[in-house]
């Protein structure tokens, strides 16, 4: 049956516009670059226990290439089996949807089917269509399941879109949020604009999937003109790849954003603000920045394989590996930001999550 925004539990709604920490879930292998099961399952309980609100099965992190190699059904139910296995609080369930029109539909009757609350729209794959096809697309795919939109980056495959594209998109009934991450801040305020213009950003939430500025997506308000008059709106949450690291921090570091917004009435610490570069130091090393982000998948391997949630950082594709350096760059931030690490939380609890 196909899942509408009104079919949702109010408990899911309401954490959803509170604003929570959802990271994109990685794939685990092992040494033959096979599904491991058995790290999978710690990997989800690992990010239950973190403090994620939701967790997003594949996208780009999980690896798109799933699907080629006919794993995307599996890993998307064992995601939510081993969620629900592990907790009884709800959480955000969300899954990538990608392809044409007739691919993305099917994944969204797959994901509705299995429990899943709402699908991230990925684009990519229709990067030379025009807008008009765009808006078909999401018109179509949103018949099955909620959607979220997604402004991919163009440097992983994601076209440039306009404000009055997101304006479209947002007008879409079963729309529910977009996930921002072209790292780009002309792009980022055209996501804006676009909410404001649909009168939609009561409707639609914002989350920022920009790795590059996560701190201050989250502290900082976004202002666009309507009417003449000033409309003000904020991200509510992260939908990141960067979040599959160091998520308990990361959860740390949500919270204290939105104690210190109540408490001071929109104004943050210098400190707090200055935590921005650093996590962005930190994601110059995971996503490997240096290298155009060749490994920007390996790397957040190479961290949760020096944690031993991991075994190995190997991806279904055995030219996807950490690019020229990058190892070298994870040591540097290790060593000048390792306070924002969760390794200590992640050593304390690694056996329980592996039994």
């Amino acid at each position: 049956m196909p899942l509408q925004r009104s079919d949702l539990p109010q408990e899911i709604l309401t954490q959803f516009a509170q604003g929570t920490v959802i990271p994109a879930h990685p794939l685990a292998l092992d040494a033959q670059r096979q599904f491991d099961r058995h790290r999978q399952r710690a990997l989800t309980r690992y990010y239950v226990d973190a403090g994620a609100g939701g967790l997003a099965v594949g996208v780009h992190t999980t690896q798109f290439n799933i699907r080629e190699h006919g794993l995307y059904e599996t890993v998307l139910a064992a995601a939510i089996d081993d969620q629900r296995a592990w907790t009884s609080r709800p959480m955000i369930m969300i899954s990538g949807l990608c392809g044409n029109t007739k691919q993305a539909c099917a994944e969204a009757r797959t994901a509705a089917g299995l429990g899943y609350h709402a699908g991230l729209l990925s684009l990519a794959a229709l990067a030379s269509a025009s807008e008009d096809e765009l808006i078909a697309h999401c018109e179509a795919v949103s018949q099955e399941i909620p959607l979220i939109g997604f402004y991919l980056q163009t440097a992983v495959g994601g076209p440039t879109l306009s404000s009055d594209f997101w304006r479209r998109f947002a007008l879409i009934p079963n729309v529910l949020a977009i996930k921002v991450a072209p790292f780009n801040r002309y792009r980022t305020i055209d996501v804006v604009r676009g909410i404001v213009d649909a009168g939609a950003e009561e409707r639609v939430f914002l989350y920022t999937g920009n790795d590059d500025h996560i701190v201050l997506d989250l502290a900082l308000p976004f202002t666009a003109m309507r009417n003449g008059q000033p409309v003000t709106v904020r991200f509510r949450g992260g939908l990141l790849g960067h979040w599959s690291v160091w998520t308990a921090s990361a959860a740390k570091q949500l919270a204290q954003i939105k104690a210190e917004l109540a408490r001071s009435n929109g104004t943050l610490s210098p400190e707090l603000l200055a935590l921005d570069s650093r996590v962005t130091d930190c994601n110059s090393a995971f996503f490997d920045v240096a290298n155009n982000f060749q490994g920007c998948i390996a790397g957040c391997h190479e961290v949760l394989r020096r944690q031993g949630l991991l075994e190995g950082i190997w991806c279904l594709d055995p030219n996807e590996t950490m690019g020229p350096g990058q190892s070298e760059q994870i040591d540097r931030v290790y060593k000048l930001h390792g306070d924002l690490s969760d390794d200590a939380f992640v050593r304390d609890n690694l056996t329980r999550w592996l039994a």
